[in-house]
């Protein structure tokens, strides 16, 4: 996989130069509540700019229906990246339509444009090779050569992922070639103990990493919504929390393997209930209260780890020399129930392994709560890209990449 600085050393002045980014940040209304993907892909952009190259920055932004929908305009994240840059940069509102050419075409050296939502064209995520490819023949239009810097897109097989870097010279943005370093730390060589913290709604979206973690991994943490299921399959009562019953064969038999591995699986010994999901606008008090994980009454939900849970997962994770987490331990959101992700976080702060935040809501978490990102070794910005390279599966964007 060619790199960005090898781009650099053939030389870029005056060509243009295609950065396919990852400006999936959230929004309220058209406010970024969270402007950490702008910033990962600030130093790829900002050496390209500093070189005389033209910049066009293209991204993907929620799920629009492969049309046009302001509430999904990436205009709000062209104009951050222009703050950040500290230089103006254009907006072409279509994505390879007239905007779009006349924007890339009144470019100057070290000019950066960003081009509207790529999934505002249905080719962008096609399934069908041909639609797909027709899209990208359109995009390689706009450019000389391709740089993939999008981490949080490339387990997609998008045309701007997959398609494009195919009908253009190729290099890895700074972000892509860190994230694959440091992911390359948590699946090859791995410095030991090495725990895995696990959240997040569903244990359905965590099946293939617990999968393949189990060969792996000498502690595996479960909080958040997933951890029910797992409370379930030992047979306790878990009230209204969340749960899949689908996936109680598939835990059983996770937690049978771990036991036959050797591999610890640690479960919450106490969680925060209340009789209903929070209000997470309103911030209203939910009167949670704690209870025993094998005591849950009917009628509660669990929606955070309680504070021997706590201090069992910190204890946990003290004498860790590597750490993977992925997914809140509760609903973050709300204060009556942050406390088990601000615990797991202060953990990683507090210990001296190398910390990998994996993206998406932990990601957010972070920063929402208040903690330094400098504090923990990585804080990923694919969440999802994350887990798949945990999984072992070929991530088209990365395959793209290579020669």
């Amino acid at each position: 996989m060619k790199t960005i600085d090898e781009l650099l050393a053939e030389g870029v002045a005056g060509k243009r130069v295609f950065v396919r980014a990852d400006l999936n940040v959230p929004l309220d209304g058209t406010t970024i509540t969270d402007d950490g993907r702008i910033r990962a892909v600030l130093p790829t952009v900002a050496k390209l700019a500093e070189a005389g190259a033209r910049v066009v920055v293209a991204s993907h932004l929620g799920r629009p229906k492969g049309a046009p929908d302001p509430a999904f305009s990436l205009a709000p994240a062209a104009a951050r990246l222009g703050e950040l840059l500290g230089a103006d940069v254009a907006f072409a509102t279509d994505t390879v339509g007239e905007s779009a050419r006349a924007t890339v075409a009144g470019l100057d050296d070290g000019q950066v444009a960003v081009i509207e939502n790529l999934r505002f064209n249905p080719g962008e995520t096609s399934k069908d090779d041909a639609e797909r490819g027709a899209f990208a023949d359109q995009l390689a239009e706009l450019a000389d050569v391709y740089v993939g810097d999008g981490f949080g897109a490339v387990h997609r097989k998008h045309a701007s992922v997959f398609d494009l870097p195919a009908r253009l010279p190729h290099y890895a943005g700074y972000l892509i070639a860190t994230e694959v370093g440091v992911l390359k730390k948590l699946t090859t060589d791995v410095q030991r103990p090495y725990a895995v913290v696990l959240g997040g709604a569903k244990v359905s979206d965590k099946l293939g990493v617990i999968d393949h973690l189990l060969e792996r991994a000498d502690r595996i943490l479960i909080g958040g919504g997933m951890a029910y299921t797992f409370l379930k399959a030992q047979g306790h009562e878990v009230g209204s929390s969340l749960l899949q019953e689908d996936q109680i064969p598939a835990v059983q038999e996770y937690l049978r393997r771990a036991d036959e591995k050797g591999v610890e699986f640690v479960l919450p010994v106490d969680v925060v209930v209340a009789p209903a999901f929070p209000d997470l606008k309103t911030k209203a008090p939910a009167h949670p209260t704690t209870v025993a994980a094998d005591a849950m009454p009917a009628g509660q939900m669990g929606l955070d780890n309680g504070p021997e849970t706590n201090k069992l997962y910190a204890s946990k994770l003290a004498d860790a020399a590597t750490v993977f987490w992925n997914g809140p331990m509760g609903v973050f959101e709300h204060p009556d129930f942050a406390d088990g992700t601000r615990a797991v976080a202060q953990a990683l702060v507090d210990s001296s392994a190398f910390s990998v935040v994996g993206g998406g809501d932990s990601a957010a978490a972070v920063r929402i709560l208040g903690f330094d990102e400098n504090a923990f070794g990585h804080i990923s910005t694919g969440g999802g890209a994350s887990l798949e390279y945990l999984e072992g599966k070929t991530l088209p964007g990365l395959a793209a990449l290579e020669d």
